[in-house]
């Protein structure tokens, strides 16, 4: 195979609220921490083990904007998009890295009765539509292959 890829899907839970960032030109950025959990049995005690990997999520525009209106620490949401490892250097000059993921698709999964108590997510499907309608149209949008409305077969 000559090509690469660099695809990340996720489904966890928020760690934190939407952190924003906004920028002169007005863009924005907004960030938050996504857990997700393995959980297994280890076959020498027979205890249930449970290890949790945490991934920093990188949203950009609109997008991040609809997340921190309707995402909220304890959220459950699908996160799709790309690997990106940025270098910097902190206090005392030393390279540091920072592994994200540049997140182009999310679907929040938490369902509307079950949101923290700030009651904002009653909209969470209309959100979700609205981020996927910024994509680029050069994208292919889905089609069903079979719709019973339209079902014109005689019997």
């Amino acid at each position: 195979m000559n090509g690469t890829l660099n695809k990340v899907m996720l489904i966890g839970h928020t760690g934190d609220d939407v952190k924003m960032h906004y920028f002169d030109g007005g863009g924005s950025i907004g960030r938050f921490p996504l857990a997700t959990n393995e959980t297994y049995t280890n076959r020498t005690t027979g205890e249930r083990v449970t290890n949790t990997e945490w991934h920093n999520i990188v949203v950009r525009n609109k997008a991040a904007e609809i997340c921190e209106k309707y995402l909220k620490k304890g959220d459950k949401v699908y996160i799709e998009g790309r690997l990106k490892t940025r270098k910097w250097q902190d206090d005392q000059g030393r390279d540091r890295y920072s592994t994200e993921i540049q997140c182009s698709e999310f679907t929040f999964l938490t369902p509307k009765g079950e949101e923290g108590m700030s009651g904002q997510g009653s909209s969470q499907s209309q959100a979700s539509q609205q981020q996927r309608s910024q994509q680029p149209q050069s994208q292919p949008q889905s089609q069903p292959i079979h719709d019973e409305d339209d079902d014109d077969l005689p019997f």
